[in-house]
């Protein structure tokens, strides 16, 4: 990205402040909101997540970025016997909290309060590590993706779900509309924090995608690094593996 874009931009705050500031802001309609925003897409690209880690037998996941849990929560339909969902928005993971004591899942699902590019895990602790719409999130993309490299086993699964902007006639034009007038609307008039959803349309619009981000992973480090869009490519799911 040619600059630094940040929720707030007339703030002299971090952006990993900012994003954990916003986040808590918006973390009680959150759900709701993305449902409405994503057209219910974004439950099928989860599950295709889902199908994906089932077939690596873990025995543990991090998901990074978890937000209110829904992968988390997913992943108790694997052989993980450990599953953390790290976040640094304490209101998104009081949110998550609540849905696993809702589905008696609390022995098995933690929710830790932490920053993905300071990862408090040990070096090759996880078999799985998970990313949904957070890696746009990160301060520095190069420091927290060469974290989730270091807390990766060798030979385990990085696979990020990210928004992404299509490149074809007409869905491009459809995708420009939708994200710069649309989806704010959106959320202007459901949300109190009037500017958390043009920072994520403007942060998903701006952000590295495809062989661009492919490209990024394996200067980081990562191996069978490959990319799958989804949804005529307005979003992608990428693999990568560790040596």
């Amino acid at each position: 990205m040619s600059k630094t874009i940040k929720p707030y931009q007339d703030s002299d705050t971090s952006k990993k402040e900012q994003v954990a500031q916003m986040f808590d802001t918006i973390s009680g309609n959150y759900d709701g909101l993305n449902k409405i925003i994503s057209l219910g897409t974004d439950a099928a690209w989860k599950k295709k997540i889902l199908k994906m880690v089932q077939l690596q037998n873990p025995t543990n996941i991090l998901d990074i970025a978890t937000g209110t849990g829904d992968l988390a929560i997913l992943f108790a339909a694997t052989s993980a016997k450990e599953i953390i969902g790290l976040d640094i928005s304490h209101g998104m993971l009081e949110v998550g909290k609540k849905k696993i004591l809702d589905k008696k899942l609390e022995s098995k699902i933690q929710m830790v309060l932490g920053d993905g590019e300071q990862i408090p895990y040990a070096d090759n602790y996880f078999d799985v590590i998970t990313i949904a719409y957070g890696v746009r999130n990160f301060e520095n993309l190069d420091k927290g993706l060469s974290e989730v490299l270091r807390v990766l086993k060798p030979n385990g699964l990085l696979l990020i779900l990210e928004t992404s902007v299509p490149t074809k006639f007409p869905v491009k034009q459809g995708y420009y509309v939708y994200t710069n007038f649309i989806m704010p609307a959106i959320g202007k008039l459901f949300s109190k924090d009037k500017k958390a959803y043009a920072y994520l349309s403007n942060s998903a619009q701006n952000f590295p995608f495809g062989e661009a981000l492919n490209n990024i992973l394996r200067k980081i480090g990562f191996i069978d690094v490959k990319h799958l869009p989804q949804t005529l490519g307005v979003a992608t799911i990428y693999k990568a593996s560790k040596k």
